[in-house]
């Protein structure tokens, strides 16, 4: 059997490679692409909300990779009902397949001896790698609601089994509820910044059980720098 050559309307350039990974790169591998596709993880959003969290890209070059991963199937484009009815991209059943490879690279590039942690931080790469960096071992035990108030946005997780699930949502069955802008909040998660401090500071608010938001922070221990032997 003669497999069948595909070609596009617009083709770009390619890496004339059969690999699926270099296939992948020819889907993705524009700058910027996948982290649109990161800022979709969370559910759909306006064209501006996706400026918002990608702050260094311009309305032009998103609009491009938009285009780009919507001909690709990665992405669709809807209409929200009245009284909205505001345009939002979304990713597709099969966008959303590619999760994986965000936890992956992840956990791989957070080993990176030259990563900067300091840099900004959207809502969604903080919810992210939540889901990425939890340590089952460490959250045996705990079965609660975890809600977060990151801007205009709110999102409520549920932590059980040695496993977490966030999505848009109230926050009224929150066992804890924390308030601050994501870097803040990461700050005390993988900076090992002080709740105390924090609140002492302005910067972050914590409503409902102390305890589980001391604990709570604790749960996502980030990798060993690569060649560097893990402290004891």
């Amino acid at each position: 059997m003669k497999l069948k050559k595909i070609t596009e309307p617009h083709p770009r350039r390619r890496y004339d490679d059969a690999c699926g990974a270099a296939h992948g790169l020819d889907l993705v591998g524009e700058r910027w692409a996948l982290l649109v596709m990161r800022e979709l993880m969370m559910g759909p959003k306006r064209f501006s909300d996706l400026r918002a969290g990608l702050p260094g890209i311009s309305a032009n070059v998103l609009t491009q990779r938009l285009e780009g991963l919507e001909a690709a199937g990665i992405v669709a484009r809807r209409k929200l009902p009245p009284p909205s009815a505001a345009q939002v991209y979304e990713l597709t059943a099969w966008g959303y397949e590619s999760e994986p490879i965000f936890q992956t690279l992840g956990r791989w590039a957070a080993r990176s001896p030259t990563h900067d942690p300091t840099l900004p931080l959207s809502t969604t790469s903080l919810l992210l790698s939540l889901r990425t960096m939890l340590d089952p071992a460490r959250a045996q035990g705990i079965d609660a609601r975890i809600g977060f108030r990151l801007g205009a946005e709110t999102y409520l997780a549920h932590l059980a089994n040695g496993e977490i699930a966030i999505a848009r949502g109230g926050l009224d069955d929150a066992d804890l509820v924390f308030t601050g802008a994501a870097p803040i909040l990461a700050a005390a998660i993988y900076g090992g910044q002080p709740l105390e401090a924090l609140e002492a500071a302005g910067a972050l608010r914590i409503e409902g059980d102390r305890a589980l938001a001391a604990r709570f922070v604790t749960l996502f221990p980030l990798p060993p720098k690569a060649g560097v032997s893990p402290s004891r």
